[in-house]
């Protein structure tokens, strides 16, 4: 059966990325059969991880070996040359892009998906509302309980918690919302290990969070979109149950006519405020697997996938229309 040797399958692949630092190698791999390794940003895990099963599905003699990690982590997987795929929530830098063409490889960059960060709440808390500036506020530790929000709270302090220290997550919300302002020491990681892959099979730090705020009224977590959207909704227009999504304003009093949730057609319309672009970086030669999973995840069929993960496709599949004020609720 197809899984039935992943370890020699694993075994095969390290000798074949050993192989590739040797003078003379022959590739044996096509666009649609062999063994490719790829890194991936681990807030993305769920969605990456829906595509290799459909690609190796659709091709039963390729295996695509995913190592989920931090996004720090994952580029220096991919700037060291252990793996020639990355996928993640920004490009190279000219820095980076200038050490792979002295190693005389060619480096391709592509948009993958538009995604969004997703700030969540027990189900408990009714301010559902922030705007940037709160966000900032909040970040920052300038404000640091819910009654400084809204002075009918109930609550207690901010409970601010993410994934792990080198999170794309964390990049996001420290250099687009605080910009020029240290984050403040009330923002709690999930996880401190930023080096160790993760296993889908046990508790990934993004599940954590979900976790933690399910169970705390005073949670804040900040998540990657494709975490919280509900598999069972064809229309993309509700999120998993045991977790309140806040909507998002750009204006400096968040209402719920100015206010946002990540749905796919608000990140089209560029309405949710905390979206970012999702990009497929590849350093290898073109023919092979790795190539033959790009082309897959960027084409079609790859992209259906990330809208039905909550996500805006690189590449439009559908017409996108105004959505109704109910969106918001």
């Amino acid at each position: 059966m197809k899984k039935q040797s992943l370890n020699l399958i694993i075994l095969v692949a390290l000798l074949i990325c050993y192989s590739c630092q040797g003078p003379k190698v022959t590739r044996t791999d096509t666009p649609t059969s062999g063994i490719a390794q790829i890194t991936v940003d681990e807030c993305f895990a769920p969605i990456v991880q829906e595509q290799i099963d459909v690609f190796e599905s659709q091709y039963n003699e390729a295996y695509i070996i995913p190592t989920y990690t931090s996004e720090t982590q994952a580029f220096d997987l991919f700037m060291k040359d252990s793996i020639r795929v990355i996928i993640a929530a920004r490009e190279l830098t000219p820095n980076e892009t200038q050490i792979i063409k002295d190693r005389k490889q060619q480096v391709r960059s592509q948009k993958y998906a538009t995604d969004a960060i997703a700030l969540i709440i027990n189900k408990a808390n009714p301010d559902s509302l922030l705007s940037v500036a709160d966000i900032k506020k909040i970040m920052t530790g300038q404000v640091r309980t819910w009654k400084e929000l809204n002075p009918n709270s109930k609550l207690g302090e901010i409970a601010v918690t993410f994934d792990s220290p080198n999170s794309s997550t964390v990049r996001f919300i420290r250099d687009s919302i605080c910009k020029d302002m240290p984050l403040g020491n009330n923002l709690k990681a999930r996880s401190t290990d930023s080096i160790r892959a993760i296993d889908l099979g046990e508790r990934t730090p993004n599940q954590l969070v979900i976790d933690y705020v399910a169970a705390n009224p005073n949670a804040l977590g900040i998540i990657g979109v494709n975490w919280i959207s509900n598999p069972n909704d064809p229309k993309n227009l509700s999120f998993i149950d045991n977790i309140k999504v806040v909507s998002v304003s750009k204006a400096d009093k968040a209402t719920v006519e100015n206010s946002f949730k990540p749905y796919p057609a608000f990140i089209a319309l560029q309405e949710y405020a905390l979206s970012r672009d999702l990009y497929i970086i590849i350093s290898d030669v073109r023919g092979g697997l790795p190539s033959g999973f790009v082309n897959f995840a960027a084409g079609e069929k790859g992209q259906r996938i990330v809208l039905k993960a909550g996500l805006y496709p690189a590449y439009q599949l559908t017409r996108v229309v105004r959505a109704s004020p109910t969106l918001k609720d």
